[in-house]
């Protein structure tokens, strides 16, 4: 969307007398649309005035209709009246239209370069001093000269001048006040050096381009105006000649403003420099122009980028921004379709590298959402999140209703009954709200509830699953994911869905976390949960305390000692009281078992009663109750042939693995035998179901990668 030079009788209903001074030349913006379509999109130039609704409508993607949505890519200035950078984003959020920029709430603030000065003030941002003036009669005992006027709410050097005097100031003033009819900022004068910073992201990643200095030819009492931007560019020196310290400071506070004022996608910062080295941020730009002549364009082509490839990063940071993803491109676009053109595993890497913060971003965003077993809504609100994602990628979904638990959700991206692969994760996990720990970077690992147990192993596979559509490889493999909801109890809900969904799939994949070291799990012992309630039977009417709690301690000890290192017992919780009275005493006690095979389970069952039904001194009522099995995931031949393929891929990448055994089970047991499965392959990570479970960072993308390759050859392998 783009604002012509002149309105006319047609764009609006009534000509104001404060039409906008800014705009792209057709060049520029044809330019920038040439841009985006050799970046793969379809593009469509709309006019920002009264007809582009109708436009938009006719043009733009049916959302709510299953279509994947469209964006606008904002270089309209708007057309007339006050806070004009406000009002197309406006009229975008009003229509529910994603957009490229800064919000309402920030072309507002930015736009007006008092409002500006008050927040960057606040927030200890250094400003040269400023007083407003609202007619040129105006006083203010403290002013010092030399001050420079500006009017307060326009932009590209608009009618700025230098005085050192009270006559010049109130005749500046007056001028500016009638031109522009608005009030004027007179602004202490710093003579010294000037720059100009570009930035370009949001939230916690932000790229500051290499920093431009307008050259003044060594005097320090020049401004660079309107007119010379527009007819004689002053020279631009990039990178500026700084110190390390003076970079990295001008950095800082650039990031400081951008995120203060909440700014979006872009911008550019304009700075002065005193000869005592002392920083001044002057405005801040929230439109910074996209001309081939701008600092912005020149700092991002001292950067690397192509004017391209430049369109198409800020069009990648405001998908992400509105979407959670980025759009099917590097920050190099032009190269696309020669990556597109290598081998898979070459394309994916770099894709998957070039979009790792999309990943983590995603991570973090599920991460932040509770999803215990007992917390129905929250697991139902993630998969809403994963839906729309998944719908993204071509998947359609079939949703399984439950009232217990969450709802059990399978995908597909094909109308067929048999996939190539199935994919299994669960949204659930076990933390209470009390033992719910918030997500959390440090160095090179990340930290969170249900991280290694399911949530990284969904990043890892939305990951590799846009990797393959990027590669242009999604369409041609029929791939199922199922994600359940109640592995924290079992899988005694999952169970069936598993089984049935399992039998129409040649391979299953389970995406819980892989070891350190490169595990991923071939076998896993089965587990029984046991709850033990124990009272006394008194038989006397005289008061004593009960030995029953030493006698429960007792017990516990016996069933311990049949703890093996392949069928381990271990306790979960003790709870008991005894009184002095003749009121039955109790104890509680939770323990669970793991074995490798049903038989062995049943005989820890049958020792662990035989111990219990032992009568001792004290009278006492034992009931033992059982909880849900989950059943063993015993390796096969089937099982090794598979890993052996997985195996083969790692090697090709240069990623280790190694198989193991887990002492506890998931849903993949409830895979029949006959279908080759392998579980354990999200990313690496640990700590599992504690305070301090975590993943590490970088296995994102190796796990991705090997997801991608293993995938891609199940479903195209004529051995399979």
């Amino acid at each position: 969307m783009y604002n012509k030079k002149k309105i006319e009788a047609t764009d609006v209903i009534n000509i104001s007398e404060f039409p906008t001074k800014e705009h792209y030349s057709s060049n520029a913006i044809e330019r920038v649309a040439k841009a985006l379509e050799k970046g793969g999109h379809t593009v469509k130039l709309i006019e920002a005035n009264m007809h582009a609704i109708d436009e938009m409508h006719d043009f733009m993607p049916k959302v709510m209709d299953g279509e994947r949505p469209g964006l606008v890519f904002n270089m309209a200035y708007g057309l007339q009246g006050h806070n004009r950078y406000t009002h197309v984003p406006a009229l975008l959020e009003m229509l529910g239209v994603p957009y490229l920029g800064s919000g309402p709430e920030a072309h507002a603030i930015v736009q007006d370069k008092v409002m500006t000065k008050l927040v960057l003030q606040r927030n200890n941002i250094p400003t040269p001093g400023f007083w407003v003036f609202s007619s040129h009669e105006d006083n203010f005992d403290d002013l010092i000269f030399p001050v420079i006027v500006k009017p307060k709410a326009e932009s590209t050097s608009m009618g700025m001048k230098v005085v050192d005097n009270w006559d010049d100031l109130r005749a500046a003033v007056k001028k500016q006040i009638e031109k522009y009819h608005q009030d004027a900022l007179v602004e202490q004068f710093i003579p010294g050096r000037e720059f100009a910073v570009g930035l370009i992201g949001n939230a916690d990643t932000v790229e500051v381009l290499p920093i431009v200095e307008i050259d003044l030819g060594g005097d320090p009492d020049k401004i660079q105006t309107k007119s010379d931007k527009l007819e004689k560019p002053l020279d631009k020196i990039c990178p500026a000649k700084l110190t390390k310290d003076q970079v990295e400071e001008m950095k800082r506070l650039c990031i400081t403003a951008y995120k203060k004022l909440g700014i979006h996608d872009f911008c550019r910062a304009d700075f002065r420099m005193d000869k005592d080295g002392h920083m001044y941020i002057l405005e801040l730009n929230s439109m910074a122009s996209l001309g081939l002549h701008g600092s912005f364009v020149h700092a991002a082509k001292t950067a690397g980028y192509t004017f391209e490839s430049l369109i198409n990063k800020l069009l990648d940071v405001a998908v992400i921004r509105c979407f959670g993803e980025s759009p099917l491109q590097t920050p190099q676009i032009a190269a696309v379709e020669n990556l597109r053109a290598q081998p898979l595993r070459v394309a994916a890497r770099s894709y998957l590298r070039s979009h790792l913060r999309t990943t983590v971003s995603l991570l973090q965003e599920m991460c932040t959402i509770n999803t215990s077993v007992r917390n129905i809504e929250n697991v139902n609100r993630l998969g809403n999140v994963l839906t729309k994602r998944l719908s993204h990628l071509g998947f359609s979904v079939h949703i399984h209703k439950q009232f217990d638990i969450g709802d059990i959700l399978y995908f597909t991206n094909h109308e067929g009954e048999v996939n190539d692969v199935l994919l299994v994760a669960h949204l659930d996990t076990p933390y209470a709200a009390r033992d719910f720990v918030q997500y959390r970077e440090e160095k090179s690992r990340i930290f969170g509830s249900g991280i290694a147990e399911s949530k990284g192993g969904i990043a890892v596979m939305l990951s590799a699953l846009q990797a393959l559509r990027f590669s242009k490889k999604l369409k041609k493999i029929n791939c199922g994911v199922l994600l359940t909801t109640d592995d924290s109890l079992g899988g005694e809900y999952a169970k069936p869905f598993i089984e049935s969904y399992s039998k129409n799939a040649k391979y299953v994949i389970g995406l819980k976390w892989g070891k350190l070291g490169g595990g991923i799990v071939t076998s896993a012992s089965g587990r029984d949960e046991f709850k033990l309630e124990v009272s006394n039977i008194t038989e006397s009417n005289r008061p004593t305390i009960s030995e029953l709690i030493p006698i429960l301690c007792k017990k516990i000890l016996s069933i311990k000692k049949l703890s093996k290192s392949d069928n381990v017992i271990r306790i979960m919780s003790i709870r008991a009281q005894t009184s002095y009275g003749n009121s039955p005493d109790h104890g509680s006690v939770s323990f669970y078992t793991t074995f490798k095979n049903k038989t062995d389970a049943n005989k820890t069952e049958r020792q662990i009663k035989s111990i219990l039904k032992k009568q001792e001194d004290l009278k006492l009522d034992v009931e033992i109750s059982k909880g849900v099995r989950r059943d063993p995931y015993i390796e096969n031949s089937n099982t090794k042939k598979m890993y052996e393929i997985v195996e083969e891929i790692a090697n090709r990448l240069d990623i280790k693995i190694n198989p193991i055994h887990r002492d506890i089970s998931s849903d993949i047991s409830h895979v029949p035998p006959e279908i080759p499965s392998l579980e354990g392959m999200g990313p690496l990570g640990a700590e599992y179901r504690s305070p301090n479970e975590y993943i590490i960072k970088d296995s994102l993308i190796d796990r991705a990668l090997l997801l991608v390759l293993t995938i891609h050859k199940f479903a195209t392998d004529e051995n399979k």
